[in-house]
């Protein structure tokens, strides 16, 4: 699938260009995980379904290690009149950070880092991003393979009256990733169809986890199992290997290659109104993402205070980078789709003009690297072309509002 060839060029589509309108900006969200990776969401229709509902006029795709949902959020985005991205996630491992005990956005593991790809292309990728690609979900599968043997094994001692099949996981719960999510949810149903009466689950859930899990809401069921089975410390926990993760630049070289934007997700203030080592100095955090080459920025804003967003968003802006928002909904629980900062407090209209603009200048990235294979970055440097933000914007822009 070539999405944009559908479009015209640049010149008919801005014949009839709209202005940009600040104070009437469209509803957005630049992050959503599907069922190519693990999501709230049954389907990618439903994804965008609900989004276009709640007012939504573009949306991300975000999988990790995945395009393969690609064609179907572009078809599904077509039918309800939204602007698609087409991003990815992967992670990378910094060894200067982790040497340096750095704690980059990922809580938990020095020098592991998140990154996103922003905008990139839907024809053929290069032989060598597919084969890096599929190796990557190949290599997932075996760790959450060996994750489902070690569970059985644990379910086997409890006296559990069922076992799980990884191969029946993989075929009924997932788009050909399997994940901890998908493994704590395989656990539930199983559950759930074995133990008729509430009071038989929740004995079930405290001989295998050892805790007392009451709740009759799936997503919290899911959470407390993976938690407490899956995470470390848990029967089923299987530390990842350090050498098997990417160097940033290496997933950058990726994103560069599919004709993305290398994007770093910040954390922000997620943890008890607290920055990570790497982001709690933003002048030291801008000048190390520029170094690494990374000019574009995200966050999942549920996760962070509203007086941090706009404080930090318009610092990176002003600096140069791009700032997008989304929810991520890589979790069983289904929340709203419309952005929104910590304890549902709605976005300020500075914040949401940045991000806005962002998404236009993604938006046009996409479209303008297929049209005429320039896109927001130079193609020799990697650096952002500045001097045509207003041009990105207004193509952006009118995409958008087609």
């Amino acid at each position: 699938m070539e999405y944009w060839t559908k479009y015209p060029g640049p010149e008919q589509l801005l014949a009839n260009a709209p202005d940009f309108d600040g104070n009437n900006l469209p509803l957005t969200n630049g992050h959503l995980h599907t069922p190519y990776s693990f999501s709230a969401f049954d389907t990618v229709e439903q994804t965008v379904q609900l989004a276009s509902k709640e007012g939504l006029k573009a949306a991300g795709i975000n999988d990790f290690n995945t395009v393969n949902g690609f064609d179907e959020w572009g078809r599904a985005c077509s039918k309800h009149g939204m602007a698609p991205l087409f991003n990815i996630e992967m992670i990378g491992l910094n060894t200067e950070d982790q040497a340096n005990d750095i704690k980059v956005n990922d809580p938990s593991n020095p020098g592991r880092t998140y990154i996103s790809g922003k905008g990139l292309s839907t024809g053929t990728l290069p032989a060598y991003v597919s084969t890096w690609l599929s190796d990557a979900v190949a290599k997932n599968n075996m760790q959450s393979r060996a994750m489902t043997d070690l569970l059985n094994h644990h379910l086997r001692n409890a006296g559990a009256p069922f076992i799980l099949d990884f191969k029946e996981i993989l075929r009924k719960l997932t788009k050909g990733q399997v994940r901890e999510r998908h493994l704590a949810r395989a656990v539930r149903l199983k559950a759930e169809k074995a133990f008729t009466s509430e009071k038989e689950r929740v004995e079930f859930y405290k001989i295998i986890t050892q805790k007392e899990i009451t709740s009759s809401d799936p997503a919290t069921i899911e959470n407390l199992m993976r938690g407490a089975l899956l995470k470390a410390g848990g029967p089923a926990f299987i530390p990842e290997d350090t050498n098997s993760f990417a160097s940033l630049e290496t997933i950058r070289e990726l994103i560069m290659k599919a004709k993305g934007v290398p994007t770093y997700p910040f954390l922000g203030n997620a943890l008890e109104g607290e920055c990570t080592d790497f982001e709690k100095n933003i002048e030291t955090t801008m000048k190390k993402l520029r170094e690494r080459g990374f000019f574009s920025t995200e966050f999942i804003t549920p996760r962070n205070s509203i007086q941090y967003l706009e404080k930090t968003t318009e610092i990176l802006w002003n600096n140069g980078f791009l700032v997008t928002f989304g929810t991520e909904h890589n979790t069983p629980a289904m929340e709203p789709l419309v952005p929104y900062a910590k304890n549902g407090i709605p976005l300020t209209q500075k914040v949401k003009l940045i991000n806005t603009k962002s998404i236009c200048i993604l938006l046009a990235h996409q479209y303008l690297t297929e049209k005429t294979g320039n896109g927001w970055l130079d193609q020799n440097t990697g650096k952002p072309k500045y001097d045509e933000k207003n041009y990105f914007i207004k193509i952006g822009w009118t995409i958008m509002n087609l």
